[in-house]
């Protein structure tokens, strides 16, 4: 099995520092929203709440995912940060349909609100979630789990954009179904976001094929290394976003001694590594053995 561990390490301390300011927002915009009557602001307040949450439970999984593999947990924690990616694409499903549902309510009992409380609060809003997801944007490059934290402190922010918005056109204009209009944008965007991420975490959950892995593609790869009769029993999966992990079955051309098969093996790495980033590779060696020579065998 080839190894290779060279990865970007995730800075734990940013996301401690996005919890903290996003505790801050969180108080801040409820006491605003409930002082203002803004459902807007308060349904921000609420997806900062799920921020806090979210960043929490990134951080408690970035922590576990660095704990060292044992006898009881052969691979670490290293799954750890795809459940914390999956539960928070959930998250903010759930706070998106919850946000519609009350903006449909608001819509029908329009209610008076104070302006200049949303525009201030919204303004902190703006700042606070813009540090938090600048701090988290290179780690949310490389990283799932982090991408999940910082769609979240990203979403907010442009939420809060939004509630500026709207306060001020209730402001000058006291247009106050905007309020509850632009709470329903925010959902809506919550929802797509949410879909994109809930789908790229449970395909690696469910140990997918990654869709840029084109299985035909690899085979024919392997197949012009001297000494491959046919690779099959293929598995190609994520174990986290820096480890992708291959196994399979392969059916040499001659009966080799276990020294030839070492070099045939490097040979394989250094392809499978440099043409497809596949950096953990697990083959079984087999000569005329009499069994499925099908790519993909449900075993």
């Amino acid at each position: 099995m080839s190894h290779n561990h060279s990865h970007h390490e995730v800075q734990g301390k940013n996301l401690l520092f996005s919890i903290v300011l996003n505790i801050v927002i969180t108080v801040a915009q409820v006491i605003g929203g409930i002082l203002s009557g803004s459902l807007a602001l308060i349904s921000d307040a609420l997806h900062n709440f799920s921020d806090v949450l979210t960043l929490i439970f990134s951080y408690i999984a970035n922590v576990l995912s660095r704990r060292k593999a044992s006898l009881d947990q052969t691979f670490g924690y290293k799954r750890a940060e795809l459940i914390a990616a999956f539960v928070n694409s959930i998250t903010l499903i759930v706070v998106a349909i919850y946000l519609i549902f009350e903006a449909s309510h608001r819509f029908s009992n329009p209610q008076e609100i104070k302006s200049n409380l949303v525009i201030w609060m919204s303004i902190l809003g703006i700042v606070i979630n813009g540090i938090s997801a600048l701090m988290l944007k290179k780690d949310a490059d490389h990283n799932i789990n982090i991408k999940s934290a910082y769609i979240h402190l990203f979403t907010d922010m442009m939420a809060s954009v939004a509630v500026l918005i709207g306060g001020i056109l209730m402001k000058l204009y006291q247009i106050y179904w905007i309020d509850s209009a632009l709470t329903l944008a925010i959902a809506l965007y919550l929802i797509y976001v949410g879909y994109d991420l809930l789908k790229e975490s449970t395909k690696m959950l469910m140990l997918f094929t990654p869709s840029d892995i084109d299985i035909k593609e690899l085979v024919r790869e392997v197949h012009q290394i001297s000494g491959v009769n046919k690779l099959h029993h293929i598995h190609v999966w994520h174990l986290n976003d820096h480890e992708l992990h291959l196994e399979a079955h392969l059916d040499c051309s001659e009966d080799i001694k276990m020294s030839e098969f070492n070099i045939l093996l490097e040979k394989m790495e250094a392809v499978l590594l440099e043409k497809f980033n596949i950096n953990h590779i697990n083959i079984q060696p087999e000569f005329q053995k009499e069994d499925s020579k099908d790519f993909i065998v449900q075993d």
